[in-house]
């Protein structure tokens, strides 16, 4: 029974078989019961230190969805994870961790981050993501869009479609305005160089 933990770049979190390459953390989302069903909650998150996380650190074993434990999330990879509003673990990620936060330009305490980032992810008590509109032109190599077909990383000087299952066919890059889904902090280190982990077909 696949379980709904499968976090998209547009913000949804779906039961889906697939597997992901990222493991993520936003709190408890569901309840005591939701090993058997499966299921989350309403909630989207429980704090905001939403962090994206390699799947196999210090041979730590967990049993998904158990009864006070933080929700396990999953992503097909870096680029959706940044998208969904999540930065690198500090502990499992450091030097990632590292590397995105002074590309994103911050000093300091990362809680200082993570309110900034979720000011600009998240539509406080509708769980809703938010989004904006720049140039296409502006944007850098793994960020994500929302066209007509649904969302596509702009990777290489081409437009990716996404789906729960993958990357489909490589497009042409859109032009002018585009809505835009991975959060403006994250752009940030993008175009600073911050190159994340993007698993093409």
């Amino acid at each position: 029974m696949p379980r709904q933990n499968r976090v998209q770049p547009t913000g949804e979190i779906l039961a889906v078989p697939e597997r992901g390459a990222f493991l993520g953390n936003r709190g408890i989302l569901h309840d005591d019961t939701a090993h058997q069903h499966g299921l989350l909650t309403h909630r989207r998150w429980r704090h905001k230190a939403w962090v994206c996380c390699v799947l196999e650190f210090k041979n730590r074993r967990r049993k998904l969805m158990s009864p006070n434990r933080y929700t396990e999330l999953f992503f097909h990879d870096e680029a959706v994870a940044l998208a969904a509003g999540h930065r690198p673990c500090g502990e499992c990620r450091r030097a990632d961790y590292k590397a995105f936060l002074a590309a994103a330009g911050h000093a300091g305490r990362v809680a200082g981050f993570d309110n900034q980032l979720h000011a600009a992810r998240a539509i406080p008590r509708s769980y809703g993501q938010r989004r904006h509109e720049t140039e296409a032109g502006f944007l850098p190599d793994g960020s994500f869009v929302l066209v007509e077909t649904g969302p596509a990383l702009i990777w290489q000087d081409a437009l990716h479609p996404f789906t729960a299952s993958g990357y489909g066919t490589p497009q042409t890059k859109p032009a002018g305005r585009v809505c835009v889904l991975t959060p403006e902090p994250t752009l940030k280190a993008l175009r600073a160089g911050f190159i994340p982990i993007v698993r093409l077909p």
